[in-house]
């Protein structure tokens, strides 16, 4: 087959690593790609949110299967327009992608199919906005209703922090993912990240993770689109994952169903857990990054077959076969990061690291230049390892770091900590 991966990635270059090792994949090309992706990869220059000229490139290509990789894509209708087109895709449509692409219209259906979350209230002026938090109080939870790179979610623990996160999103901060915004009460527990695929009736289950999103040890710091991931997750039982099929993905998926929006692809759940009650934090309509390096380091192969059974509609007939085996990885980032940081950096060393199926440097924000991987993003590198525990993989992973030669980086020292 050929396959086209649409996304430039640490989630793009795992998915890219785990198709390559089957047999099924003839040709592959990851479009814009990175310097990573490169070395296993074609990577094209090609405008991922333009569904006319993925459509005219796949055409052309004589691609088999499109994978799309990040959100934006997704809620543009690329997938809308490479299905006209009569071409194999796995990633949901604009309307169902509705489920990441607002917070508020998920609350609708939440509340259509009565699927435990957060109580909320929605807003389109600051002013109403800034009143009902004065009566709330905090901790409370501010969030953009509209993409935001990850960063557009405000755990409040103070007042004058929830004020200002108001002020920022309709300030204009998010830009248009701000214009309306989701306020919703505070739920203890523990986060875990779930991951299904569904091709619109069956759901499968594929995975667990752990994300860690604040920028510093001990969870301190600003908020990030993810500094490290580790998987299976312990505090997502299987007792916890059933009741979260049986209450919430399920009815999530037959309600897009009744509303003619069938959604295809992975539904990624995040959910809190508190005595042993699972709710939902928010959906993602794609793999989380980091935890889509976790997964595919465990899944190999197979992840191939599991994507092209969910975009064929064959869910129904497949099956995971997981090893008793845990993941983990640690995120580099540029020195400032999520705030302003540098980018053109040389990173040094990462020909000194080991590559098979235990250890893997994903790369997410890099380029080359003049031969020399330098860096081009916020997060920059995916150092992940499997290991036969949760110990083993930490260690492994933070040796390949002790490897790498990039005085502009930084990496938290305690990605793993809650279940080790």
């Amino acid at each position: 087959m050929n396959i086209l991966i649409l996304g430039s990635g640490g989630r793009e270059h795992a998915l890219a690593w785990a198709v390559k090792q089957n047999p099924k994949c003839d040709r592959l090309i990851v479009a814009p790609g990175n310097a990573g992706i490169a070395a296993l990869a074609e990577c094209a220059d090609l405008d991922i949110m333009d569904g006319a000229a993925v459509v005219a490139f796949a055409t052309e290509n004589a691609i088999d299967f499109i994978i799309i990789g990040p959100d934006a894509p997704i809620a543009a209708g690329v997938a809308d327009d490479t299905r006209a087109a009569g071409l194999l895709t796995f990633g949901p449509s604009a309307a169902a992608g509705r489920l990441e692409s607002s917070k508020a219209f998920t609350k609708e259906i939440c509340d259509a199919c009565h699927a435990p979350t957060a109580a909320y209230a929605r807003f389109t002026d600051a002013t109403a906005a800034r009143a009902y938090v004065i009566r709330q109080g905090a901790p409370i939870v501010i969030k953009a209703d509209g993409l935001a790179l990850g960063k557009g979610v405000v755990v409040a623990m103070t007042l004058p922090e929830a004020l200002a996160a108001i002020d920022d999103m309709f300030g204009g901060k998010f830009g248009a993912a701000g214009a309306e915004v989701v306020i919703e009460e505070f739920m203890a527990g523990e986060e875990a990240s779930f991951f299904v695929l569904t091709d619109g009736t069956t759901a499968l289950p594929i995975g667990s993770a752990q994300d860690h999103k604040r920028a510093f040890d001990g969870d301190t710091g600003p908020n990030t689109g993810g500094m490290g991931a580790y998987s299976p997750a312990p505090v997502l039982t299987d007792a916890i994952a059933q009741k979260a099929m049986d209450e919430i993905i399920r009815p999530t998926i037959a309600e897009m169903a009744r509303r003619n929006t069938p959604y295809q692809g992975v539904l990624f759940a995040g959910l809190m857990i508190e005595h042993g009650q699972p709710r939902l934090v928010e959906y993602n309509a794609r793999f989380g990054d980091p935890e889509t390096q976790v997964l595919m380091m465990r899944l190999g192969a197979q992840a191939l077959d599991l994507l092209l059974a969910c975009a064929e509609g064959r869910l129904a007939e497949t099956r995971v076969n997981w090893a008793a085996d845990h993941a983990l990885t640690v995120v580099m980032a540029a020195k400032g990061y999520p705030g302003p940081y540098q980018k053109g950096g040389v990173i040094n060393g990462l020909d000194r690291m080991p590559e098979d199926s235990r250890h893997m440097v994903f790369h997410a924000g890099t380029t080359l230049r003049d031969g020399l991987v330098t860096a081009n993003g916020g997060r920059v590198l995916n150092f992940t390892a499997r290991g036969d525990t949760l110990a083993d993989a930490h260690n492994r992973a933070y040796a390949m770091i002790d490897l790498v030669d990039w005085p502009d980086g930084f990496c938290r020292s305690d990605i793993g900590w809650r279940a080790l």
